[in-house]
């Protein structure tokens, strides 16, 4: 219950409970699909007047970004969207690799019948997202398959720890889709190993879900490598 809890309160909300909920959605959304571009400043009073939200939910979905890794402050200097650069990438990566593959191998053990459905429900609609061109959609279904990923694992730890990263792992993919001149193909590649982890862990086969987490990741950081 713990676990699921702590999934849970991570996910996007279709309406936002709070205005700082609301704010820090936007946020992330601005700076995952790069409309912040790294090291942009983000002024109190600019991000008032663009997104029509009050100091106080701004401030607190700022320092809730800098927790995450989106955001820094820097003293004197005030408030910036990250930086992107080779270095944090590889130990992005490098988190992933370990952490979510480790995730789907306990997944392939422990996962219910349920959670096992979801992953591969969530995986048709990340198929039929690219296929409809919504990336909305696309980025809203791709959160929630690593989110019952990481609560299927039925370790609180690695369900608070896997949301976390997630948007940094996904501006990192939307700064290769840029790159390449569109999200479809790398959204098809991820849609593959979607496939071969929710497939494994259907089979009950640990050794298979955690090789197609560790495959696809390594991949991602071997595109990012060639823009960085």
């Amino acid at each position: 219950m713990i676990a699921t809890a702590a999934v849970d309160n991570l996910e996007y909300q279709p309406d936002p409970r709070s205005l700082a909920e609301k704010a820090y959605q936007l946020l992330v959304q601005k700076i995952t699909q790069l409309e912040f571009a790294p090291g942009l400043p983000l002024g109190e009073k600019s991000l008032i007047e663009e997104l029509g939200i009050g100091r106080t939910p701004i401030r607190e979905a700022l320092q809730r970004l800098a927790v995450e890794g989106l955001v820094v402050h820097l003293t004197n200097r005030g408030m910036f969207v990250s930086e992107v650069n080779g270095t944090s990438a590889q130990h992005i990566y490098e988190f992933r690799s370990l952490i979510e593959s480790q995730a789907a191998r306990l997944a392939a053990t422990r996962a219910n019948d349920k959670e096992i459905q979801d992953l591969v429900n969530l995986h048709r609609q990340l198929v039929q997202a690219t296929e409809d061109d919504d990336i909305d959609r696309y980025v809203d279904c791709d959160r929630q398959f690593y989110s019952v990923l990481a609560g299927a694992a039925q370790n609180t730890y690695l369900a608070e720890v896997i949301p976390r990263i997630f948007n940094l792992h996904l501006r990192l993919w939307f700064v290769i889709s840029e790159r390449v001149g569109g999200w479809h193909d790398i959204a098809r590649a991820h849609e593959e190993m979607t496939q071969s982890v929710a497939d494994a862990i259907s089979r009950r086969d640990p050794d298979e879900a955690e090789l197609a987490i560790k495959i696809y990741v390594h991949r991602r950081h071997q595109d990012i490598r060639e823009f960085l």
